[in-house]
């Protein structure tokens, strides 16, 4: 019952224009820009998490001692949630998928 709605609503979204109209606009263009778009936004970053993930939540934990400031304190208290796990494979993986459909 559940398995022929779920494969009912996937042929539905497979075969619908609209949906393929969105895809196609919002599919990125094969350009440069296109390719360092993707790169700079998914792969930079985390190149930067897994090379100084950990120098850059030393140095906030340091910054977070020292500002008694409400809105730097903030600052460094998401700089040490965003580095201190290192990079995010999820992330990689949503670029390399990114990059992929940008190639097809």
């Amino acid at each position: 019952m559940i398995r022929e709605k779920i494969a009912t609503a996937a042929y539905r979204l497979k075969h619908n224009p609209a949906l393929r109209r969105s895809l196609v606009q919002m599919k990125p263009k094969k350009t440069v820009w296109g390719f360092l778009g993707i790169v700079l936004f998914f792969f930079v970053p985390e190149i930067i998490a897994f090379v100084w993930g950990a120098d850059i939540t030393a140095y906030a934990h340091a910054k977070m001692l020292e500002v008694p400031a409400e809105p730097l304190a903030t600052w460094y208290e998401l700089l040490v949630m965003l580095f201190e796990e290192g990079g995010s494979w999820v992330n990689l993986g949503i670029g390399c998928a990114c990059l992929v459909w940008l190639f097809l």
